[in-house]
């Protein structure tokens, strides 16, 4: 916005006032009223403020669509690989037919064996709470923190067995319950998505590339590429590190008779989805379930999932991940961080193959772009710099 002047008045319009009371100069000799002003401002403010507040109730969605964009991503060069021999939409059937197979089987492998523990957990609680109370780390600790200790054990078990305190264990139970549907409906939706992604994945390509100048459009579309393919091996690899730590974690944690294996086991492979934070925390986790069996069992664990994950990350993680994009340790905890931040445990999967994606993009963009600068200004104009495009024909 420019103000008007009185020389303003006086070179374009000589017989309009230089200042009119009550108003506000508005470009042109035009005026506008201070009331009006004010209220457009407060509009655009009000229409900025729900337009965020949609983005915050949309997160969820979001984050739904970027997950799945993000798996079709790493099954694309599967469905690539089919289409070799089938035509693309035989490729993407057998592809998500496989999905849902994998899917269904995971399900039929760990729901039964989880009700059957959970129910023999639910069944032998109270044996179990008698034989820690009766065991000797128990008395040791008691004899380290005296009557604290076995008070606070004692408030406990009173809490559990008060009646009137059913409620609002059912209540939380209840809020549990709630949120592994959420979840379950999640997932259904984001196979989805995931599905129509496939199907339409070079159509979304090519809608993406005319949004580009036509000059620029065959560099964009390498780029597209290019990001798409290393985002994809990355899945790709990342999932095949996930499920090697939780086939090994439900052998291993079978074999010490750990509580709940397959839970635990599906714990590992929702940890190992998230690089370098994820296999710790789903270590640490499962090690402190493991202390409900026995500190001996808790001990194993650590010492298991402390070598596994020596072995992950210098020869499993460099053979798997070899062809994807290399993201530095720092920027992995810092999207890891950010993503579970604005999206939970689906944000922080979803932040790692972005900042690979940002990543290859300043590899192939911005620092090409800086050492093309200190060509002469002839060969960079030819280049492209400076605002001038390309001879490219396309």
């Amino acid at each position: 916005m420019r103000w008007w002047t009185a020389k303003d008045d006086a070179d374009e319009a000589p017989s309009a006032t230089v200042s009119t009371p009550g108003y506000i100069p508005w470009g042109n000799g035009a005026r506008i009223n201070p009331f009006t002003f004010g209220l457009l401002g407060a509009l655009g403010v009000l229409v900025a403020l729900l337009i965020g507040s949609i983005v915050g109730q949309l997160g969820t969605v979001f984050v739904y669509v970027g997950v799945a964009l993000f798996l079709s991503l790493g099954l694309d060069p599967i469905v690539s690989r089919i289409e070799r021999k089938l035509p693309r939409p035989a490729a993407v059937a057998v592809v998500v037919g496989g999905v849902i197979l994998a899917f269904a089987g995971i399900l039929l492998a760990i729901v039964p064996v989880l009700v059957k523990q959970i129910t023999n957990l639910i069944d032998t609680a109270p044996d179990m709470v008698d034989d820690i109370t009766h065991s000797d780390w128990y008395g040791w600790l008691t004899d380290q923190f005296g009557t604290n200790f076995d008070s606070a054990v004692s408030g406990v078990l009173d809490f559990l067995q008060d009646p009137t305190n059913l409620g609002e264990i059912g209540g939380g139970i209840v809020a549990v319950g709630a949120g592994i549907a959420g979840g379950v409906t999640g997932v259904i939706i984001v196979l989805i998505l995931t599905l129509y992604f496939m199907a339409s994945m070079r159509a979304m390509k090519r809608l993406a590339v005319r949004f580009v100048p036509a000059y620029h459009r065959p560099r964009f579309r390498e780029l597209l590429e290019d990001v798409s393919g290393a985002v994809g091996r990355y899945v790709i690899g990342q999932v095949s590190l996930a499920l090697c730590n939780a086939v090994l974690s439900l052998i291993f944690l079978s074999i010490i008779g750990a509580p709940l294996p397959a839970l635990l086991a599906l714990i590992a492979f929702v940890g190992s989805l998230i690089p370098l934070v994820g296999t710790l925390s789903a270590s640490i986790i499962i090690t402190a379930v493991c202390l409900v069996n026995s500190p001996t069992t808790a001990l194993i664990a650590g010492i298991y999932y402390l070598v596994y994950m020596q072995i992950e990350a210098y020869v499993l993680s460099p053979r798997i991940m070899s062809k994807a994009v290399a993201v530095p340790g720092s920027l992995v905890v810092i999207a890891a961080v950010g993503g579970g931040a604005l999206g939970g445990i689906l944000g922080a999967l979803v932040a790692i193959p972005v900042a690979a994606s940002v990543i290859i993009i300043v590899q192939k963009v911005v620092f090409p772009a800086q050492d093309l600068k200190k060509l002469p200004p002839g060969e960079r104009a030819e280049a492209g710099v400076d605002g001038n495009p390309p001879a490219v024909e396309v």
